[in-house]
């Protein structure tokens, strides 16, 4: 093919596929659309040195990235929680709470193990550092339940020991 068929552009640009973006909906807590603000914030930052620098690898790796930041920010449904922040009930008291987004909880593994974490949108989630994708099977069988309840889980049950 003669090159006079070609633009100029197509030779000079870099293209690189678009992240895959969740089939879910994308419910984010207060902190999480404020992470996404941040991302956004840096990325621009960085297209613009990578503008500067004419470094057409980085400038696709982050066109890449603000297209995908653009389309969490603009499917974004910020969830406030539902009910007010849990008091335990006094003596005697029968209050039962169910398991919602934005939750911390902590479970009882059917060894033994006791883990805390808080349920968050996927993007937030990191479950090295507390945190679980509310679309993850685990916070899936605890959206409804209570203290004291046991869900069925990968094979293995968890007790919600406490919901805060």
């Amino acid at each position: 093919m003669s090159r006079a068929f070609v633009k100029e552009t197509d030779a000079d640009t870099i293209d690189l596929p678009d992240r895959p973006v969740s089939p879910h909906p994308n419910f984010v807590t207060a902190e999480g659309f404020s992470a996404i603000e941040r991302e956004l914030e840096r990325l621009d930052a960085a297209h613009r040195a990578a503008v500067a620098s004419g470094d057409k690898a980085a400038i696709a790796a982050v066109q890449r990235e603000l297209r995908y930041w653009t389309a969490r920010r603009a499917s974004a449904q910020v969830v406030e929680p539902t009910s007010p922040p849990f008091t335990p009930p006094l003596a005697g008291e029968n209050v039962e709470r169910a398991v919602q987004f934005g939750d911390n909880v902590t479970v009882r593994r059917d060894h033994g193990r006791t883990q805390s974490f808080r349920i968050v949108g996927e993007d937030e989630a990191e479950p090295s550092r507390g945190t679980l994708s509310h679309v993850s099977p685990l916070a899936r069988a605890l959206f409804g339940k209570a203290v004291g309840d046991t869900v069925e889980v990968a094979g293995g049950a968890a007790e919600i020991l406490a919901i805060t």
